[in-house]
């Protein structure tokens, strides 16, 4: 008969996952990263300075890689079976305290951000030592794993006393050594199951997508003008071509090419890579579109500033280009269709200035439609056969 120590004991001993759907528990998780999103973005609007575009996407990379940890951790095991739950339950307080803290974490809040911060990154180590309790190597990239995240917050805490610029420069360095520590202590010991991690992922790419929705309604506020409503339109036009051109074909295709990678060092750095890395990219690029959106909800009749103006015409290129790194990290080719309607975004950024708001947002709309139809005609009876469980479409 199993004493109660030892049933105490079990009641946190790994359950490893063995199917690969996204469970309840872990899109109740997600949640809070809706409230960091959408507090990022009130960031960045309310300062919307170069500096506050940055402070704003600091704050985004750091909340980022916290999610990207839970990814992995629930990749491993089952995040419901016993107190692994209350585990994570504490974490989302955390998450939550430290979303609440970054309208005010370049001022008066940043030693409460920092706290919560190391409060969710701790929870996820404990967590990872329980599940790598019987796997070595696991452990050791566990163990190494803590220690990066170790200095990464007292980097943090340190940062929360200085002033703003040279709070940003450490935190800058904290978040570089923290996901920098993947490289150096290696891949060779870290799970996944493929199918769950694609999936994860792709399910925080809709919550990002989401907040471009939020800004649209946040921008117009209470007030319904023709020029607010074709606005709305257009940018419901821009955020379904994001989607269309992640979801329709891509995310379909690299969750394929994750689950057919060999076990462990190649998948676990394909995984590392395209989605820990890369996705960063995709969502940086929506945040910042969402800023741009909201923005000329706000002014449809005028021009843009430079900097709402970058973070629309900006953010969607930031987008194409991380898509562009993702296919080239999975099958080494660049989408070069995808490249150029990112560098001609980034180059009507003098027109974004000089154009009404209306004007430019119409334009990226009918350009990232213009891409959406050349490419679904493209890829011809292969999409057809992708999307239904097929083989690949010939690389474009």
């Amino acid at each position: 008969m199993e004493s109660a120590g030892s049933r105490g004991t079990s009641r946190f001993r790994a359950t490893f996952r063995q199917g690969e759907v996204v469970m309840p528990l872990e899109l109740f998780f997600d949640l809070v990263f809706v409230l960091a999103i959408t507090q990022v973005t009130s960031l960045m609007s309310d300062d919307p300075t170069w500096t506050g575009l940055g402070h704003g996407l600091l704050i985004l990379a750091l909340l980022w890689w916290s999610w990207v940890a839970y990814s992995w951790l629930t990749s491993v095991f089952d995040p419901e079976e016993g107190g692994v739950r209350i585990v994570l339950f504490a974490a989302m307080a955390a998450f939550l305290i430290a979303a609440i803290c970054e309208p005010k974490a370049f001022d008066g809040l940043a030693l409460e951000f920092a706290i919560a911060y190391a409060a969710v990154r701790a929870a996820h180590i404990a967590l990872f030592l329980i599940a790598s309790r019987d796997d070595p190597a696991f452990r050791r990239s566990t163990l190494g794993l803590g220690v990066g995240t170790a200095v990464g917050i007292a980097l943090l805490v340190t940062g929360s006393f200085l002033d703003p610029g040279a709070r940003a420069a450490v935190w800058g360095l904290a978040l570089v050594l923290d996901m920098g520590e993947p490289y150096v202590f290696g891949s060779e010991g870290w799970h996944l199951v493929p199918g769950h991690f694609a999936e994860r992922h792709g399910l925080i790419i809709i919550i990002a997508l989401g907040e471009s929705i939020v800004a649209i309604g946040a921008g117009a506020g209470a007030e319904m003008t023709w020029g607010i409503a074709a606005a709305a339109t257009l940018g419901i036009a821009v955020a379904a071509a994001m989607w269309w051109v992640y979801f329709d074909v891509v995310a379909l295709v690299s969750a394929r090419r994750l689950a057919d990678a060999p076990e462990g060092k190649v998948r676990n750095e394909l995984a590392r890579d395209s989605y820990s890395y890369i996705h960063f990219l995709l969502v940086a690029g929506i945040i910042l579109a969402a800023l741009g959106l909201k923005k000329t909800l706000g002014h449809v009749d005028d021009e843009l500033e430079i900097v709402p103006a970058f973070a629309l015409l900006g953010g969607v290129a930031i987008y194409l280009l991380g898509l562009v790194a993702f296919r080239y990290r999975h099958i080494k080719t660049v989408n070069k269709r995808r490249l150029g309607l990112a560098v001609l975004l980034l180059a009507l950024l003098p027109a974004g200035t000089a154009l009404p708001a209306l004007a430019i947002l119409a334009v990226v709309a009918v350009l990232l439609w213009a891409l959406v139809t050349i490419e679904t005609r493209g890829y011809g009876e292969g999409r057809a056969r992708v999307r239904h469980g097929g083989s690949y479409p010939r690389a474009r």
